[in-house]
């Protein structure tokens, strides 16, 4: 019994470790993709055809590719483009946060759009009516209603990013299955990947009791 508790604390401690890395690239990510999504939101509502058609591209390119190749391209691809690949070298937790941030705005702009068309028109009108600039009736009126209509979408998009950290491993970042590979390949037991994924069952449980909170909140 003593030696398996020495072994689990010297598997799980260098995977807390790198829970850590886990935990950072999912806040920086979450954080940076959401707003950004909303704002290709609006941008694919836009009146400006230009600015459409960039945004309708941007969503299609980042959906339609690997985020596993989006990772590899912004970390090795990108310092080798001619001529200006000299300002896109990035380190390894940089080229991932940039990498996850560019993939799920584009996730997050769809399921924002997607709750956008769920908001009767009449609520626009109703807004006009009551004398609301557009800027309150987007805050005040679209986005709370919008918000409740997403949340669900937002939780399941959550919950896949937080397993879609382990792909920065291909880059050498050492998060949770980093260590984990590096214990299993040592030692020749697997039991490892059963500790990685409880840890990753772990963060997920946290965030799914989040969500279901903020759910509560936003029901009427």
């Amino acid at each position: 019994m003593s030696d398996f508790l020495t072994y689990l604390s010297n598997i799980t401690l260098p995977m807390l470790q790198g829970m850590v890395i886990t935990l950072s690239i999912f806040a920086v990510t979450f954080v940076c993709s959401i707003p950004l999504g909303f704002l290709f939101t609006l941008m694919v509502r836009s009146k400006i055809k230009p600015v459409k058609a960039f945004a309708d591209a941007y969503i299609y390119v980042m959906r339609g590719t690997p985020l596993l190749l989006q990772l590899m391209f912004v970390y090795f691809g990108l310092p080798l483009l001619p001529f200006f690949g000299q300002f896109f070298i990035f380190g390894r937790f940089t080229a991932a946060c940039i990498a996850f941030g560019m993939n799920y705005a584009a996730y997050f702009a769809e399921i924002f759009r997607g709750g956008l068309l769920a908001i009767d028109k009449g609520q626009y009108e109703a807004a006009k009516v009551l004398g609301l600039t557009k800027f309150e009736t987007m805050t005040r009126v679209v986005v709370p209603q919008m918000i409740r209509v997403c949340l669900p979408s937002i939780t399941n998009e959550t919950i896949t990013l937080v397993k879609d950290t382990s792909l920065v491993t291909v880059i050498g970042v050492a998060e949770i299955l980093h260590y984990a590979k590096t214990a299993v390949n040592r030692d020749g037991n697997t039991f490892a990947f059963i500790v990685a994924a409880i840890l990753y069952l772990l963060i997920n449980f946290v965030i799914t009791m989040v969500f279901k909170k903020l759910e509560k909140k936003y029901e009427f």
